[in-house]
């Protein structure tokens, strides 16, 4: 049995909840408050940041760390391509959204919207937002870009690249700040992603006070 201590709109958190799921893993979720962390959250990873994965008394924390070992661990679910330059497209477009993305858009308008409003109890600063929308548009259209050369992020095979872009894109359909009519290819693999069993759970949350957009849940939106 695994445990995940996560934060349910950290991406690095869905993300690990996807591929564990997709490879069928047993897990136990134990939420955190990322600004708020349990003293046991702080003793198991010094540098006190989610997600945090225990495993067997083994303690994995890191973004890449986690995904590394969920795919090597579990290689009867493979999730990463056979050729070298494949894998690395993999780990380029990982990086691409877990950084660039991250800081770019996620800063804007999740930690506005959210992270502000549940740590510091305030309320979100209004050019920051439209900063991140504009900024929202750039990576969409990039996205747009990919899944009009495939069936999915790189090539016709699911891999960790589709379940990264998908883990930071769903907290932003939650918050309904996606206009997906405006990007016809991201629309249709956004909805093969979500359709998937391993993408039900992801559904399921809620931010507590914060209702998901009319679109969250539906598979065929």
């Amino acid at each position: 049995m695994v445990l995940l201590i996560h934060h349910s709109t950290s991406p690095q958190s869905r993300k690990a909840r996807l591929i564990m799921a997709e490879k069928k893993m047993l897990f136990v979720l134990q939420e955190e408050e990322p600004w708020n962390l349990s003293e046991k959250a702080k003793q198991i990873n010094p540098a006190q940041d989610l997600p945090i994965l225990v495993f067997d008394g083994n303690v994995i924390s890191g973004n890449y760390a986690i995904t590394e070992y969920l795919e090597e661990s579990n290689p009867q679910y493979k999730l990463l391509p056979e050729a070298p330059k494949d894998r690395a497209e993999v780990r380029r477009i990982m990086d691409w959204f877990d950084i660039k993305f991250h800081n770019e858009v996620y800063k804007y308008i999740v930690a506005e919207k959210i992270i502000k409003r549940f740590h510091l109890k305030e309320a979100p600063n209004s050019r920051i937002l439209k900063a991140g929308l504009n900024n929202l548009k750039y990576h969409m259209e990039y996205v747009e870009y990919l899944t009009d050369r495939y069936k999915y992020i790189v090539g016709n095979d699911l891999t960790l690249a589709d379940f990264t872009v998908a883990a930071h894109l769903s907290i932003l359909d939650y918050l309904g700040d996606i206009p997906w009519d405006e990007y016809k290819n991201a629309k249709l693999w956004y909805a093969k992603i979500k359709s998937r069993p391993s993408f039900r759970d992801i559904l399921k949350d809620t931010i507590r006070g914060i209702p998901p957009s009319s679109n969250y849940t539906n598979l065929d939106f």
